[in-house]
């Protein structure tokens, strides 16, 4: 290690056995999981750190400050952000988690559009699913294991 520059780091390096322990591992948490039959299984799935990053930055790009920016590019760069992190997150059990983030960008940029016009209400009623994503072009975040795509782009 010495030779090629590099230094362990001690404070975040040990030992984990699995599949008792989990580790995160480049936004992936390694560790045991139970399948549909209760087997117990070693797999992967995004680690918690990497969603609440994700959701922190969907916050962010739908907060006051963009309110003067045009919906179509706010939900433009919204869904460049969704399909770079879906495509990469796409190991393991995800559809809970990929829900999670469904649920989350649907409510903020509803919310987001109704406030940027005045109304003080959700704007869950007024903004159609067929406007998100059709209209404004909304990046739909898969809600099957079928909808994922296998080919790596």
């Amino acid at each position: 290690m010495t030779r090629l520059g590099l230094e362990v780091n001690t404070a975040k390096t040990r030992i984990a056995r699995l599949p008792e322990e989990s580790f995160d591992f480049l936004g992936y948490t390694v560790g045991g999981f139970y399948g549909k039959d209760g087997r117990r299984y070693i797999g992967t799935r995004p680690s918690r750190k990497a969603v609440k990053s994700l959701l922190q930055r969907i916050h962010e790009r739908t907060s006051r400050q963009w309110y003067i920016d045009e919906p179509l590019n706010t939900v433009a760069r919204i869904s460049s952000l969704l399909r770079g992190w879906c495509g990469y997150f796409n190991q393991g059990p995800v559809i809970q988690t990929y829900e999670l983030i469904r649920n989350y960008t649907e409510r903020r940029v509803r919310r987001w559009l109704s406030r940027r016009t005045g109304s003080t209400d959700a704007g869950f009623a007024q903004i159609s699913d067929k406007h998100l994503y059709e209209t404004l072009g909304l990046y739909a975040v898969p809600l099957r294991r079928t909808d994922l795509s296998s080919a790596k782009v």
